[in-house]
């Protein structure tokens, strides 16, 4: 499908008359927004952001004006994201059943009004601007269109985050998993227990690079968000229709919680008052002991979590994410709590312990009417009906989950951990992983072939995963997301061809249009000609791993 305008995602649906067949339309200082009911948050929105970038006032419709017509039509979609769109020489129609797809119908005009919409002040002395003459008619693929933003290993303020939340909404992404908590950080402040931000969200150094790396970074590096910051993040996004999955990470990946709190770990093992806050990469050995004064205290940090992530009427409010791999299981073998443990409930050893703990969290959020999800290690020793999960470990996760009739998301690390470089090249700073062109994202498929159509249905969407240990500010955020998360972005939104039929050059087409965007947006994309200087890191160490990936 070409799309003259380059609009990304493409839209299913989308025609524009010929030249000389049609005429689109003139907004300028007299266009107004209609607004009709339940459509005034998005009248809102767009004079914020298109208004702002314009210099037009859009203000409410005055009668016969000609403008922005925004309507709620329950008849026009069976799906709340889907939205129409028409351009005429008379007006700008926005029309969807929800409010949630005319916002994205907000976000496809903000596309077709050209890259200077994209800034938040006006660039240019135009009083006119001229919409093209198109229809569209669009609705996503998925409904699970995520991108995941580990703020623990290297912590991003509140106002990056805000940030990322309006760029996913410019590539109509609908849900933010926060991953807030590892062994290098504890990013949300608990009231009840104030150590977790007082010593966990700081440690004292920083590698530079992999862990194979012998560089350091040597001053203290952290920071967390308050209550009233994860509110904020918490509204921002819904406003743009975005949900935040919140993250916090039992019973692996748990050494910041422990340092701040060491009776959380296996006393009977090591001295745990002799931990800090890791400050290297990699998973630590250290993790929670299990007892019931572990069950205690995280049993507290959820109920507090759940009253900073509210269950509405968004479909993947109810979800917290618990984590639930890599936990090394040492300390466990050699603990006699541990051990005491796995006898006193018939246990199949380390394993059934884990699945132990991460059931006990099942139940529990399932008894305050939310849903578990977590990483595709949780499978093991069963889940309640109602859990999901996140298959990382490529495919297979997600194909057993399905088929147990489990919800999935697919974010297999060979095709969309974004942390993977991007090109084989000396250049590519710190390279971790296979190497992972835009190309190779835009032909990542989301369901397994394997699974029967009545399975496929388990798979709510994809998402983007962004794990930051060797990203540490902003820049590098940007440079390894995009360009890559436009496609992504694509990919869980339309409904393109089998992965080797798909028009990659005509998305690529379509990208010399985006990538203006970005630059509007101030976003530090890897070029497609390879780093600027600026963005090499020469003599970082990283880890490389050639070859081409494993399907499955």
């Amino acid at each position: 499908m070409t799309v003259r305008t380059g609009l990304i995602p493409a839209p299913g649906e989308f025609s524009a008359p010929s030249p000389g067949e049609g005429t689109g339309h003139l907004l300028d200082a007299g266009s107004g927004i209609d607004a009709g009911p339940g459509t005034e948050r998005v009248a809102q929105w767009l004079r914020s952001t298109v208004g702002a970038a314009t210099g037009l006032p859009l203000p409410p419709h005055t009668g016969d004006r000609e403008g922005i017509v925004l309507r709620i039509a329950p008849q026009e979609s069976g799906n709340p994201e889907g939205y129409g769109l028409t351009v005429d020489r008379h007006a700008i129609t926005l029309r969807a059943a929800a409010e949630p797809g005319l916002f994205h119908a907000a976000q496809t005009l903000r596309q077709l009004l050209g890259p200077d919409a994209f800034r938040r002040a006006p660039v240019t002395s135009k009083r006119r601007w001229e919409v093209p003459a198109v229809t569209v008619r669009d609705a996503p693929r998925f409904r699970w269109r995520g991108l995941m933003l580990d703020v623990a290993r290297h912590f991003m303020p509140k106002d990056g985050v805000l940030r990322y939340l309006d760029l996913m909404a410019a590539h109509k992404l609908n849900v933010l998993h926060l991953h807030l908590t590892d062994d290098q950080g504890w990013r949300v402040e608990i009231l009840k227990y104030p150590r977790l931000t007082e010593v966990g969200s700081w440690r004292a150094r920083t590698r530079f690079g992999h862990r194979a790396s012998p560089l350091w970074e040597q001053k203290p590096h952290g920071g967390f968000y308050t209550q009233d910051d994860i509110r904020e993040i918490v509204a921002y996004a819904a406003e743009r229709h975005i949900t935040v999955v919140p993250e916090i990470d039992v019973p692996g990946h748990s050494q910041a919680a422990i340092a701040a709190y060491p009776e959380l770990g296996n006393t009977d093992v090591i001295d745990t008052t002799t931990l800090s806050v890791w400050d290297d990469w990699g998973i630590s050995p250290n993790v929670l002991a299990p007892t019931d004064n572990t069950l205690r205290f995280y049993e507290d940090v959820f109920e507090e979590l759940l009253g900073l992530f509210p269950a509405d009427a968004a479909e993947f409010s109810q979800f917290v994410h618990i984590g639930g791999d890599e936990c090394l299981k040492d300390q466990w073998r050699r603990s006699p709590t541990a051990q005491a443990r796995i006898r006193e409930l018939g246990l199949a050893g380390e394993d059934g312990l884990q699945a132990w703990f991460i059931g006990h969290f099942d139940t529990w959020l399932t008894a305050r009417g939310r849903r578990l999800i977590g990483w595709d290690e949780i499978l093991e020793g069963g889940l309640a009906k109602g859990a999901a999960v996140s298959s990382w470990r490529g495919y297979g996760g997600g194909v057993a989950a399905a088929r147990a009739g489990h919800d999935v998301v697919m974010c297999p690390e060979q095709y969309v951990y974004l942390d993977h470089r991007q090109e084989a090249g000396a250049d590519e700073p710190v390279p971790i992983g296979y190497v992972r062109t835009l190309e190779d994202v835009y032909r990542f498929e989301p369901v397994p072939p394997e699974l029967a159509p009545e399975e496929a249905e388990h798979v709510l969407g994809a998402q983007a995963n962004v794990w930051t240990e060797a990203m540490e500010d902003h820049a590098r955020v940007d440079y390894q997301t995009f360009p890559r998360l436009a496609a992504f972005a694509e990919v869980a939104w339309s409904r393109l061809p089998a992965p080797g039929e798909r028009d990659f050059a005509g998305f690529e087409e379509r990208m010399a249009e985006h990538y203006r965007r970005l630059d509007a947006l101030g976003v530090g994309y890897r070029p497609p000609s390879g780093p600027r200087p600026w963005q090499r890191r020469p003599g970082v160490p990283g880890r490389p791993i050639e070859g081409t990936p494993p399907n499955r």
